[in-house]
């Protein structure tokens, strides 16, 4: 693939975001002051200001052979020069590290200086154009000036990238958080969009891909265990929005496309552009697109009912079929995720999804789905069982009803019979994904530890929770809680020392 190509293409992202006047907004800030004023739950969603450093105390007992650093990352910084980003998904990077060695945690964050968190702090006020908030004060280079760096933190190959979606990944200090500078994977991919939710192969190297809406493409990438990239390709998916995730088999990639038609219209974001088209006599279907490992090529596209997609579980071959597990969400949840940052929380967000388990049968073209779980996100598998088949899925969900329907349970899933091993911690609290830590050598999907961070709603503080894989229901073994608030995180992964 030559460099030209890949540098046309990359420009999808940011070429939806051109310039025109800025459009600053202070309602959204007021409203968002006025709502946290009259519930300090909210503050999971407020700015946060500086570097953190704690030490965490100690409920329970941590396994002594849980030892390592459990990175975080998500939107920190919303707000500046009296004005707040419209969408959650805007904030700057604040990348977290709660470190657990010999029964203690220390816990630490930063912020992720990138090239748009350093000029905006230098200016005082937005300059860039976001994924949900029209800024255009200052003109930009390539998708990288917009990079927020704010969605997972990944350990590879001895070092930690901080990610988000729509441009490069950013190198990050593993010990201590600092930003080393933007990753360039090959001299040609410079600036390419690089999902925040690359595949791990349990046998070295990783898989990822970058969403190109602008010109209908998504780019493809096989990155082997040395970080030398392998292989890269185009492939096309016209009509396509945003691809937030995929999933990896040991024989295919398999990408959702959901109904959304992209429009014009100079002066809105890239999530204001997003014209949802899965309702009406003119539904469009949510397409399934399986490309096949060995060609990089499109080998099959099936057709599912029209829903939203964020995440999805894992992939596995099963004779003539590739399954896989996704949440699935009803309707247009995308937009109505902005009005948190107005201190709005609509009432069903959380409870328009389910968790499926989809069939892809190649000898009939059909696509079939099983009802895993009821109102969930964020599944995780063990990472030994990426690619092959697991049978056992991780989940959060919700014990409440309307806009009280906050993530505040933990759950591991049999995939063969639907149970739940499942703890609650109910109301005055907000849980984020949890992920699967094995022991060392172990033997089964519960053979391991489920560890997670979930907010004291009530205390205004961050609390890392441990639970041992086969006993989720008797409640976690160990709460490490620190004595200040955590930004609310995406996305992160666990590296055992």
């Amino acid at each position: 693939m030559d460099r030209r190509r890949f540098l046309e293409a990359g420009l999808g992202f940011g070429a939806l975001s051109l310039a025109g006047a800025a459009r600053a907004d202070q309602e959204t800030w007021r409203r968002f002051h006025a709502a946290l004023a009259r519930d300090p739950a909210l503050a999971v969603y407020a700015d946060t200001v500086g570097s953190q450093q704690g030490e965490a105390s100690i409920t329970g007992r941590l396994p002594p052979d849980l030892q390592g650093s459990f990175y975080r990352n998500g939107p920190g910084r919303f707000e500046l020069g009296g004005e707040r980003y419209h969408h959650w998904f805007d904030g700057d990077g604040f990348v977290q590290r709660w470190r657990i060695q010999d029964c203690r945690v220390r816990h630490q964050g930063r912020f992720v200086e990138t090239r748009r968190f350093t000029d905006e702090s230098a200016a005082g006020q937005f300059l860039y154009p976001s994924f949900g908030t029209y800024v255009a004060r200052r003109g930009f280079r390539d998708n990288d000036s917009m990079n927020a760096a704010n969605t997972n933190l990944l350990p590879f190959n001895g070092h930690v990238y901080a990610l988000w979606e729509g441009g490069s990944a950013h190198e990050i200090d593993p010990e201590t958080l600092a930003t080393a500078g933007v990753k360039t994977w090959r001299d040609d991919l410079r600036a390419m969009p690089f999902s925040a939710h690359p595949k791990l192969d349990p046998q070295g190297g990783m898989w990822n891909f970058g969403a190109l809406p602008g010109a209908g493409q998504l780019a493809l990438y096989q990155i082997g265990s040395d970080g030398q990239v392998l292989r890269t390709a185009l492939v096309p998916v016209p009509r396509q929005a945003m691809v937030h995730d995929f999933a990896v088999s040991a024989k295919h990639l398999v990408f959702l496309i959901p109904p959304y038609d992209l429009q014009a219209g100079e002066g809105k974001s890239f999530a204001e552009r997003h014209a949802w088209a899965g309702s009406g006599p003119n539904a469009r279907p949510l397409r399934v697109v399986v490309v096949s490992k060995d060609t990089l090529t499109v080998r099959r596209i099936f057709e599912l009912p029209p829903q939203m997609v964020f995440h999805f579980g894992n992939a596995w071959e099963d004779g003539a079929c590739t399954r896989f597990d996704v949440v699935l969400h009803e309707g247009d949840v995308l937009a109505e995720l902005g009005s948190l940052m107005q201190g709005e929380r609509r009432a069903g967000l959380q409870t328009r999804s389910s968790t499926v388990q989809v069939c892809l049968d190649y000898a009939s073209g059909q696509a079939r789905c099983s009802r895993l779980f009821g109102a969930s996100e964020f599944p995780r598998v063990m990472p030994q069982v990426v690619g092959s088949r697991h049978r056992r899925l991780a989940l959060l969900g919700t014990t409440g009803q309307g806009a009280h329907a906050v993530l505040d349970t933990v759950n591991l899933v049999d995939t063969d019979t639907g149970k739940a091993d499942s703890h609650a911690f109910g109301a005055g609290w907000q849980v984020e994904e949890h992920v699967l830590v094995p022991r060392r050598g172990a033997r089964s999907e519960t053979d391991g530890y489920l560890v997670g961070v979930a907010h004291d709603l009530r205390a205004g503080v961050g609390v890392l929770t441990v639970f041992d894989a086969a006993r989720i229901k008797a409640g976690p073994v160990a709460l490490a809680r620190l004595p200040y608030r955590t930004p609310h995180c995406f996305h992160g992964n666990f590296l055992s020392a």
